[in-house]
């Protein structure tokens, strides 16, 4: 299994700092060792209609001019970019969206080894895609237009993908977006994408049962990647042949939290996605996040790094590293 994180210390609209690319780097040298390891990034499609607090609020002002670290570092020392393009226009604008595709191709094609389009348009929450008017047809759409630029830019060896957020009863039900993809034939949208990417976080926003018992953050866990195997991804004619990226999995550590709990919690979720990782073809995990968006806030989303906000670590640092290290496949 190949391992990464998200590095650039925001979660949505919390942030308390901007990224120290010094600590950043020291700190991801320390958890990857020599082994390969994927780099998180975001960019965000707006639109013409979005108020510009909106996109100040995402931190998104400056995203196709740099990501959190130099251009160069995504690409020394075994990084590999992970790179979501995130559909958020007030308003649909598909060709608007297929522009955007092709310009962030050329800025950052050439650093980039994953390219996921759009972000969970299955979960319709404020900021997220799912709640995006167009969401839909910017995935389906979007796909196969970004294949086409890569393959006519000379980048045929970045990967494509899209992530869901799974189970569906954490959303309030996800249906109509499977079966939206149901109704596609597989040469005109499965067939034009390499991964499909999770978003999971089982304990992050709402309780759950003690370690050990039933509905406890393992068995959340297994539930969630058996039924995105075992019953989403056969409905949108998606063979078990394309593997499950872990492409967000946290667990925060603020109160009425602690630092380790949160340690606990995450060593429960890795060991069963390890459980599962041969009989589902989960290849990759990417932990969110390397350092917390705001270790002063009451959000759940604030406290969500293996750091604090001024990068001291937590106990979590030290069972990701030791794992990185210490796994070989």
């Amino acid at each position: 299994m190949k391992f990464g994180i998200y590095p650039g210390g925001r979660a949505g609209t919390v942030c308390s700092h901007p990224p120290d690319p010094v600590a950043i780097g020291a700190l991801v040298d320390d958890l990857a060792g020599d082994q390969p390891f994927v780099i998180r990034e975001y960019v965000h499609f707006f639109g013409d209609k979005t108020p510009p607090d909106v996109v100040t609020s995402l931190g998104a002002d400056h995203e196709l001019a740099h990501l959190s670290m130099p251009d160069d570092w995504y690409v020394e020392r075994g990084h590999e970019l992970d790179l979501v393009v995130s559909y958020l226009p007030q308003v649909a604008d598909i060709p608007g969206w297929l522009v955007f595709l092709d310009t962030v191709i050329d800025r950052y094609g050439h650093l980039t080894r994953y390219l996921q389009v759009t972000l969970e348009p299955n979960f319709p929450i404020p900021l997220i895609d799912g709640s995006a008017p167009g969401v839909l047809e910017a995935l389906t759409l979007g796909i196969p237009h970004a294949r086409a630029t890569l393959n006519r830019r000379g980048h045929q060896k970045v990967q494509i993908g899209f992530s869901v957020a799974e189970p569906p009863e954490w959303l309030g039900g996800d249906d109509g977006f499977w079966q939206y993809l149901s109704a596609i034939p597989s040469q005109d949208f499965a067939a034009h994408f390499d991964y499909i990417g999770l978003g999971l976080y089982p304990d992050a926003f709402s309780p759950v049962a003690p370690r050990g018992t039933p509905g406890d953050v393992a068995s959340l866990t297994t539930h969630a990647l058996h039924h995105l195997r075992d019953h989403s991804l056969p409905r949108a004619h998606i063979s078990p042949g394309v593997p499950i990226h872990i492409v967000e999995n946290g667990t925060p550590s603020g109160a009425p939290r602690s630092e380790q709990a949160q340690c606990d919690s995450l060593s429960d979720m890795l060991g069963a996605i390890f459980a599962c990782r041969e009989s589902l073809n989960i290849t990759h995990y990417e932990l969110f996040s390397l350092r917390d968006a705001d270790s002063a806030s009451t959000q759940p989303t604030g406290t969500l790094g293996i750091t604090t906000d001024t990068y001291r670590p937590k106990a979590a640092l030290a069972l990701y590293r030791d794992l990185v290290r210490g796994t070989r496949h």
